[in-house]
């Protein structure tokens, strides 16, 4: 019986599978059908890791960031990652500058995209390469 149990837990805490598909699902969920607009979004992180524990980002939009035109949010998508959607920054005219980093996981080699929300409800983006030595999401 506590062999039929460890079993089980283990089918629980295993992440699951990862796919370009499940981005696509991600990016249809909070963005619908708004089309995404590549450009305005600089997208900054190692193209090599070693361990995709801790990788760090750092994403700025070009925006004035003034009450008529400023970025609303930030989101980071991982294609591969058992998550796709990252992360969600919300920001607004009081921040001065469109710039935010963080650290996030990278579960195997894959593309990040970012996709900044602006204040008129357009949507631009960028994406970059990321291949990982040793995986950090379960993969």
């Amino acid at each position: 019986m506590i062999a039929g149990l460890a079993g089980g837990w283990a089918l629980i805490a295993r992440p699951a599978l990862a796919t370009p598909e499940s981005l696509a699902q991600a990016l249809k969920q909070t963005f619908e059908d708004r089309a995404i607009t590549p450009g305005r979004v600089k997208l900054d992180l190692p193209q090599l890791v070693e361990n995709g524990n801790i990788v760090p980002v750092s994403i700025e939009v070009d925006s004035p960031m003034t009450t008529a035109d400023y970025v609303n949010r930030i989101y980071l998508f991982a294609e591969r990652n058992p998550l796709p959607r990252m992360v969600e920054f919300q920001l607004g005219p009081h921040n001065g500058r469109a710039r935010v980093a963080t650290r996030v996981r990278v579960a195997s080699p894959q593309h990040l995209l970012v996709v900044a929300q602006m204040s008129d409800e357009s949507l631009w983006s960028a994406t970059a390469q990321i291949d990982v030595t040793a995986a950090a999401c379960g993969d």
